[in-house]
């Protein structure tokens, strides 16, 4: 959404207002709920940070104004009836007054939620190779090159399959833990990220008429 859409919007049905849910861009957990008026979505859109409208305080509050905890905008999206935002988002702290990650507390996590934590690695990973502290090992190992990269992908992926053939269903875990990591940071060292790796096992998924595509198995 940019600011020519506001026009658009349904204002009529809410007395100028409109909720807005705002999730988590990484996670897909939802942290809050508020309302925009067309001011405070403009400067949602402006300042890419979550401004909403308040209504006990009569005004345009910009989520973190007073404690730092900030939620930067991803994106702006409008339901079909054009009548509630959903915003992608990441906070830069507690979303919650009481000093919670969210309003909606006591959430069940979902098997997307899990699986989006390794969006949020990457991230990690990111920060630490522009960062470069000394004790990161992820910077280290970063440091020494995308041989050294693959080489541990290597290796872990031996430790995996040695731990696969044994009774200790512990290790497995660990163990694909690792590969998993190494295996993140070696496409980050290609420019690659896990979202093109998905891409690819949809490809192949859409051409699940066939056996094969190349010599790798379609699900």
């Amino acid at each position: 959404m940019n600011h020519s859409d506001i026009d658009r919007l349904d204002w009529s049905k809410g007395q100028g207002l409109l909720p807005a849910v705002i999730q988590r861009a990484d996670t897909g957990v939802v942290l809050m709920l508020g309302f925009m008026n067309r001011e405070a979505l403009a400067k949602t859109l402006a300042d890419k940070r979550v401004t909403f409208y308040s209504r006990s305080r009569g005004r345009l509050w910009t989520k973190g104004e007073t404690s730092g905890n900030y939620i930067d905008v991803d994106s702006v999206t409008a339901d079909c009836d054009q009548d509630a935002l959903l915003v992608m988002g990441r906070p830069r702290g507690p979303v919650c007054h009481t000093g919670a990650a969210e309003c909606f507390g006591g959430q069940p996590t979902t098997a997307a939620a899990e699986l989006a934590f390794l969006s949020h690695l990457e991230g990690i990973i990111a920060a630490r190779i522009a960062e470069k502290p000394e004790s990161s090992y992820t910077a280290q190992l970063y440091a020494k090159g995308r041989s050294r990269i693959a080489q541990k992908v290597g290796e872990e992926g031996l430790e995996v399959a040695l731990a696969a053939v044994g009774t200790d269903d512990a290790a497995v875990l660990s163990e694909s833990a690792d590969l998993l990591f190494h295996l993140l940071l070696l496409l980050k060292s290609r420019g690659q990220a896990l979202t093109d790796v998905v891409r690819e096992l949809r490809s192949r998924h859409a051409a699940r008429g066939t056996a094969t595509v190349g010599t790798a198995p379609v699900p």
